[in-house]
């Protein structure tokens, strides 16, 4: 367009002075009349990307509705559900913006090759975070946790409280909050504490030596019978474990439902500590025997 004008101009500088207001005045009405082709081609361009746009989004609306339907019936975690809808909704978004700039006749593969390269700077600069953002979609795919599991993972533990794009957030018993990167969560060990419904207690009390072991027995089976939160199955196992230096050590392991676990641990360590003492079973302490030479 621009070099079209500029050859019109010219053309009417080289021509005669006598022909000059009569071709400026053609090329003045050519140009006025291809600025009004051109204006109506974009405006029409325009019309229709604006269209485009309206309906777009007002599809997009209606394909997150269903897009959160079909989580909900899948019964999806929260951090899940979140996570993908606003994923799907950036991309519907996007694809959007590419059809509308493409209806104005910008050219979408000089737009693509400058959003790649772009893309390529910044994963450079944003590598850890990329890779932290595959983690995390690692981690909604294979699912070795949920919101509110208890885990173990990269030195840390806590209760899940959510799974974000780029970490995972945990509630430390004392109420502390740890953002784990997905990166490192996704391939490190997890130990998954609240996944299976059954958990195994297990105690070791020391006794004295010369303490009768099978009334040391008899005493801890009838703890176990007594306390309704003990499993029967698997069946509580009661068994000398070792003879240490000071002591005569007896390994209790049984099976409580996984929301009891810390409830019984500490309860049972108690009614044992009494049982014994009113059985009177001696607990070990450190002891130096020294023999003096002649």
């Amino acid at each position: 367009m621009f070099n079209k004008i500029f050859l019109l101009a010219s053309a009417a500088a080289a021509a005669p002075t006598g022909d000059l207001v009569d071709k400026g005045l053609d090329h003045l009405s050519r140009f006025a009349e291809r600025m009004v082709e051109w204006g109506a081609e974009f405006g029409s361009r325009l019309f229709v990307a604006i269209l485009i746009y309206l309906l777009g989004r007002c599809l997009i609306r209606v394909i997150d509705k269903l897009f959160l339907r079909f989580l909900e019936r899948r019964k999806v975690d929260v951090s899940i559900k979140g996570f993908l809808h606003s994923f799907v909704n950036i991309l519907l978004q996007v694809l959007l913006l590419v059809a509308v700039i493409s209806k104005l006749g910008v050219e979408t593969t000089s737009f693509a090759a400058l959003l790649a390269s772009a893309g390529v700077a910044v994963g450079m600069a944003l590598s850890g975070n990329l890779q932290n953002f595959a983690g995390g979609v690692i981690l909604l795919l294979l699912r070795p946790f949920r919101v509110g599991e208890f885990i173990e993972c990269q030195g840390q533990s806590g209760t899940v409280r959510s799974i974000q794009i780029f970490h995972t957030i945990l509630c430390t018993p004392d109420n502390k909050l740890v953002y784990v990167p997905n990166g490192a969560l996704s391939s490190g060990n997890i130990i998954n504490y609240s996944r299976e419904s059954r958990r195994r207690v297990e105690w070791i009390v020391g006794v004295e030596y010369g303490q009768d072991l099978t009334q040391v027995e008899q005493v801890v089976r009838q703890l176990i019978q007594a306390d309704a939160r003990i499993l029967p199955d698997p069946a509580p196992f009661v068994a000398l474990h070792a003879l240490s230096a000071s002591s005569v050590n007896v390994v209790i392991r049984v099976w409580v439902a996984g929301a009891n676990y810390w409830d019984v641990y500490f309860d049972f360590q108690r009614q044992v500590y009494d049982a014994f003492n009113r059985a009177g079973i001696a607990f070990p302490f450190p002891q130096i025997t020294v023999h003096q030479g002649k």
